[in-house]
């Protein structure tokens, strides 16, 4: 707990030396609805009044960075699904909004897309490290998620997740108001 907690109070700092640090979460199962008529507007003595009755849209996932610095939303995502591959490419389009940074820290919680295989790969290319990964479940870098986990870590990286401890994913500040 206490890595993120210093990671938030050197954010002012990194960000002075040109790297970025995010809160990252999803947003899952957002209701997509629609009133399915018009509110009823004011009238003398009365408030407008709403429809209760409305027509289903399905559901939407959102993936949402937070700028711990600024409190700015940075590259969000949505599509109908939260995968493996949704979050890789959350991540590559975050990175792309600013090719100039140094460095990119994302604090997440221990969701198993937040230290899949693909992301593995992509900040091991990403920081240009022509190293064996191994084999997923079996060798290497790719075998457990503790594995996985350790060097999506590492802060040698241009990449580096910042993983809240169980149970305290509150300490993202995905949902923290900026002030």
């Amino acid at each position: 707990m206490d890595d993120i907690c210093d990671l938030y109070r050197q954010a002012p700092r990194l960000a002075e030396q040109g790297e970025r640090v995010l809160g990252t979460d999803e947003l899952t199962g957002v209701q997509a609805l629609e009133r399915k008529e018009p509110n009823l507007p004011l009238a003398p003595g009365k408030v407008e009044r709403r429809e209760f009755e409305y027509i289903r849209h399905g559901t939407r996932s959102f993936i949402i960075n937070r700028e711990v610095v600024t409190g700015q939303i940075v590259a969000p995502s949505d599509g109908p699904t939260r995968t493996e591959e949704d979050f890789l490419v959350h991540i590559q389009h975050t990175i792309a909004t600013d090719p100039a940074a140094l460095r990119w820290h994302f604090v997440v919680d221990n969701l198993d897309v937040h230290r899949s295989e693909s992301l593995v790969r992509f900040v091991a290319a990403h920081s240009g490290l022509e190293i064996d990964l191994g084999i997923k479940y079996k060798s290497g870098i790719l075998k457990s998620r503790k594995t996985r986990s350790a060097f999506l870590s590492d802060p040698s990286h241009r990449i580096v997740f910042h993983y809240t401890p169980k149970h305290a994913s509150w300490m993202n500040q995905v949902e923290a108001r900026p002030t």
